[in-house]
């Protein structure tokens, strides 16, 4: 029986790697059989992978709620109110807003998730949805998933990615109903400037759209860059979710916890679908979360440790011949042009054949994606063991641009 001909069109072309190759990194079990035969995992952005990185403040408040027994039952769908009331207070302090957590907040297994369930109350079949280029590849699934069309809006290298308000204006149709933004961006790790922001503030509001901005990687933010909250500008609080986690600045990927924060009228009906949809967050995770988030000194750890790395890997790749690249401005990851020596495809696949390491190819991320590639530089606890992998990535492509007559 040919089961896919029964499923509808947004799901019945999806691979999973059964029955052919996929090669973005979390899809199937590719990451898994590369690592069982002793590859290196930076294609997901997952700070500190595979290393130990809980803060000794999260492992105390578990093991104590491990002790009581108490885990073993459901914090309410909407999340654990003490989780709640410690993501209001972090957001109060960084937005200036009045974040109520029983009105403001919802906790979620992880931002993806989150992301999915901010946008189905809005999006209806044939809903158009503008999503900068590149840009996170859930963002333009989930359009699918949901029955809309995600319409790519191009950001440009030479702009330093930050958007044209002419392409959002030239692509606005009657069927536009929403903007999504991945805010800093993920994978070129751009801080969209607040000048920029203000512009694309005036033009959702002139033209009555929805805001989902998705900040997973707002926690470290490099070189003094300003970051403006979208939510926070004139006519934007009523009209936009914000999507957070706590798996990229407090490295706890596995914990599984995201957030969204919205005006409450918004939040009256996500609170309504949460038990459908989200279920509940998972107790003990939560529990971790609330002393991991409230621990301050945790976040500036972090904070040190990432941006050494984010030098420590510019230093190094910068120098590959044939590669150009800027240092990051966010988060935990690097961007690198890398259309002189081939494909994303090919230069991903020749690190991974060369250098045993596994990175992201840029097209998964959008048409501008082609001729770059991503990769997760904050693996790794130890500085010198990435820096180790960092030249692997070094020599395996410089031997690549020797073969390309580069160098």
């Amino acid at each position: 029986m040919d089961v896919k001909r029964r499923m509808n069109d947004r799901f019945k072309d999806l691979e999973g790697g059964l029955f052919s190759a996929v090669t973005k990194a979390d899809v199937g079990e590719g990451v898994g059989n590369f690592l069982a035969a002793g590859g290196a995992n930076m294609a997901w952005a997952d700070p500190f992978y595979p290393d130990p990185s809980v803060p000794e403040s999260a492992k105390k408040a578990m093991m104590e709620a491990l002790e009581s027994g108490t885990v073993s039952h459901y914090v309410m769908p909407i999340g654990d109110l003490a989780l709640r009331k410690a993501l209001a207070e972090k957001i109060s302090r960084r937005t200036g807003l009045p974040i109520d957590p029983s009105r403001n907040v919802i906790v979620s297994p992880g931002s993806d998730s989150g992301l999915l369930f901010s946008m189905m109350p809005f999006i209806e079949e044939g809903d158009e949805i503008m999503i900068p280029d590149p840009s996170y590849p859930s963002n333009f699934l989930n359009a699918k998933l949901l029955g809309a069309k995600a319409v790519p809006v191009p950001l440009y290298e030479e702009d330093g990615y930050q958007p044209r308000m002419e392409e959002f204006e030239k692509r606005l149709t009657p069927k536009t109903k929403m903007v999504l933004i991945s805010h800093p961006n993920n994978p070129t790790t751009t801080v969209f400037r607040k000048e920029k922001l203000e512009e694309l503030a005036a033009f959702i509001v002139k033209n009555d759209l929805i805001l989902v901005s998705d900040q997973a990687f707002e926690d470290h933010i490099y070189d003094g860059i300003e970051f403006a909250a979208p939510c926070t500008l004139p006519g934007m609080w009523e009209r936009t979710l914000t999507v957070c986690s706590i798996s990229k600045g407090l490295g706890l990927s596995g914990f599984r916890i995201g957030y969204i924060y919205a005006d409450d009228h918004i939040m009256d009906v996500l609170y309504g679908a949460a038990v459908n949809v989200l279920g509940a967050s998972n107790t003990l995770a939560s529990i971790g979360a609330v002393a991991a988030v409230r621990d301050e000194a945790f976040l500036k750890s972090n904070y040190e440790r990432l941006l050494r790395r984010r030098d420590l890997a510019y230093e190094i790749l910068s120098e590959i011949p044939g590669v150009t690249m800027k240092p990051s401005e966010s988060g935990i990851l690097s961007w690198l042009n890398v259309s002189a020596l081939g494909t994303s495809a090919e230069v991903a696949d020749y690190i991974r054949d060369h250098a045993n390491i596994m990175v992201n190819q840029g097209t998964p991320y959008g048409a501008q994606g082609e001729g770059h590639i991503r990769i997760v530089t904050a693996c790794f606890a130890n500085d010198e063991e990435a820096a180790g992998r960092f030249r692997d990535i070094k020599r395996a492509l410089t031997e690549l641009a020797k073969e390309k007559g580069i160098c």
